[in-house]
């Protein structure tokens, strides 16, 4: 046995009782042992099971956005992962300007006050509290939870779980030994299972085998991919169509939870790539990454530094006004199972598990 493997199955052994410990929680929820808080307004949330991006936030969007073209009032509640703000609740959106940036907000729920204009975004730990604190001073029609699989604590009227189809092996097994932050049978909970990143129906299949051994007979899952749509200057937030980059030479940067992902984006894009800079998912930039991010495009003679929407907010303050770097804003297209999301989503008071899990 090699040193990896050992260290491997020491892994799989810690892993056991931290599953021991989530299925038991689960099970004292479902029993009735610790109590589910429900808000007054329907709640539907977007999560996942595993560690690592699994497109949460544009789904998010997506979602809000349908809401808000119905003419919903929408607030959307998150955790505000790694925010340097210490206040319990935070509001950073009040539905038509930015009221914080992306550090003290977190970058994701900046990102989605960004695209999202028009809803209430706020962050807290606590998002049953989160939620009465934000409809004691707006009029709110339903709440979105971003990240909200494993609230367990909050009733939710419709449970969105979000599998990534590139991530099968994410799926093998619980933290420390894998990326499960609960095991696989906890996706029997989800109101409808909605597969991401579902460009090879190959890997599709794959995820939905892997789910069905666990879990039993399953309808098909909805499924999701990210598309590049534009690019948008980190300085001024003007945008260029996708043509406008073909050919040019780029440093990417990136920090977020599925790096492979935004690389084969950009080579789809047709960018010529000359290097990449890869930081954890959330990294907070400095003055001195920035430095020597412009240093190294300087040496490559980069046309432009390429990077993604959720990192630009937080890039953006450090850059030089006239400075080429540019996010790629993505679009969200549901590909399979459009009408059946809508129909869970826009009518979400009558969705039940029951509907989805067949």
């Amino acid at each position: 046995m090699n040193p990896g493997t050992k260290v491997r199955w020491w892994l799989l052994w810690v892993a056991i009782p931290y599953g021991v410990v989530a299925r038991l929680r689960a099970l004292l929820y479902y029993w009735g042992w610790f109590a589910q808080r429900k808000l007054p307004v329907p709640v539907l949330s977007v999560g996942n099971l595993t560690l690592g991006g699994t497109g949460k936030t544009p789904v998010v969007i997506l979602l809000t956005d349908w809401l808000l073209a119905q003419g919903k009032r929408v607030a959307i509640l998150s955790r505000g992962y790694r925010r340097t703000s210490a206040d319990p609740y935070l509001l950073v959106s009040n539905g038509e300007r930015l009221l914080v940036g992306p550090n003290e907000a977190g970058d994701e729920p900046f990102l989605m006050a960004q695209r999202c204009p028009k809803a209430i975004v706020a962050v807290g730990a606590d998002r049953y509290e989160l939620g009465y604190w934000v409809m004691d001073r707006f009029p709110i029609d339903c709440l979105v939870l971003d990240d909200g699989f494993q609230h367990l604590g909050l009733f939710r009227d419709v449970n969105l779980l979000l599998v990534d189809a590139t991530d099968a092996d994410g799926l093998a097994a619980l933290v420390p030994a894998g990326r499960l932050r609960e095991p696989l049978q906890a996706a029997a909970r989800a109101t409808a299972i909605v597969v991401t990143r579902a460009d090879v129906p190959a890997q599709v299949t794959q995820v939905r085998h892997r789910l069905q051994s666990v879990i039993g007979p399953m309808p098909d899952p909805i499924q999701v991919v990210f598309r590049p749509e534009s690019f948008v200057s980190v300085v001024t937030g003007a945008l260029q169509p996708l043509s406008w980059s073909k050919g040019k030479t780029a440093l990417l940067c990136s920090a977020v939870g599925h790096v492979g992902s935004f690389r084969s984006l950009a080579e789809t894009i047709g960018i010529r790539i000359l290097d990449e800079a890869v930081y954890v998912d959330h990294h907070a930039y400095t003055s001195q990454d920035v430095e020597q991010l412009r240093a190294r495009a300087a040496e490559l003679q980069a046309e432009l530094v390429v990077t993604t929407e959720k990192d630009a907010g937080k890039l953006a303050a450090l850059l030089h006004p006239t400075e080429s770097w540019w996010a790629v804003r993505l679009t969200t297209d549901v590909t399979v199972g459009e009408d059946r999301l809508k129909q869970l989503v826009l009518n979400y008071p009558n969705s039940t598990p029951a509907e989805a899990c067949g």
